[in-house]
Order: structure tokens, then sequence, then C-alpha cells
């Protein structure tokens, strides 16, 4: 083996990492392949040219790694392949100064447990305490929690 081949082999090793890291991400072949053709450089640099050769190989193989990978995902392409944007949505909250505790409304739709209900002119997220409640039956507001509301079937007496 020559130091070309060795040579030959890290470069190949660091396109596949490369590839493993931008193209196809996970634990694929590519990545594999990179590691063990990284691995058998310095591993035929070790036995074919002796301890300070395969240092040298190492060194190399475990800076130009990381470093290529830092440097690929600085650029210009890298960049377009990282989210860079916030979430900035939040969830809607119940409008606790329009409903109450004990306010009566009407379901929308069915809560099968969980719909719509209109309280007080507002269409609220709303979840029954466990049984089914028809389309435009009363309902009861039992409890307020940040994004829906708990509610019974009001009972006729």
């Amino acid at each position: 083996m020559t130091v070309f081949a060795i040579i030959l082999l890290i470069l190949l090793g660091l396109l596949l990492l490369l590839i493993e890291f931008a193209v196809i991400p996970g634990v694929t072949i590519a990545g594999i392949g990179g590691f063990l053709l990284l691995g058998a450089s310095v591993y035929i640099a070790f036995s074919e040219y002796g301890t300070g050769p395969g240092f040298l190989t190492l060194t190399v193989v475990l800076i130009a790694a990381p470093a290529m990978i830092y440097y690929f995902f600085k650029s210009k392409s890298g960049k377009k392949m990282i989210l860079e944007s916030n979430i900035i949505g939040k969830v809607e909250t119940i409008n606790t100064e329009k409903i109450k505790v004990g306010d009566v409304g009407k379901s929308i739709g069915r809560l099968a447990p969980s719909g719509k209900v209109k309280v007080n002119g507002e269409v609220v997220e709303a979840q029954s305490t466990g049984s089914f409640v028809d389309h435009n039956k009363e309902i009861k507001v039992l409890k307020i929690l940040t994004n829906k509301i708990i509610v019974e079937p009001v009972k006729k007496e």
C-alpha cells in the first residue's frame, strides 16, 4: 500500500461521512462505510509505515472529519439545510372575563367527549365529563382550563 492509497481512503471516507450527514441522515451504509474507510486508512498507516506515520494519519483523520462537517454546515449550502425559524404560534386561551364556572351554554357539535360549545357568545373547545353530549344541548361549565373548558350536560328537572 502506498501513501496515495491511504490518502484516497481518507478522502473517500470523508466523502461518505459528508454524504451521511448532508444527504441521507441516520445510520446508513454511507456512514458506516465512511468510518470503516477512515479506520482502514489509519490501520494501514500503522501496519505499513509504523507508529509515527500511523499517529500522523490518526491525527489528520480526527481533525479533518469534524472540521469538514463543521465547515460544511457553516457554508452557504449547509445553512440551507438547517432550520432557523422560530415557532411564534400559541395555544388559543379561554377568555375568563366572559366565561365563568357555572355558566350555561349550548353544544355546537356533538361532544364525544370533546368538541365545540358556545357559552356567552364565545365559541370554545370543550370536554365533557365522560358522557356524550348531542348537538344543540344545554351544557354547564364545571372547570376552566388554559385552552378548553370542562362541561356537563344540564339535567332538566
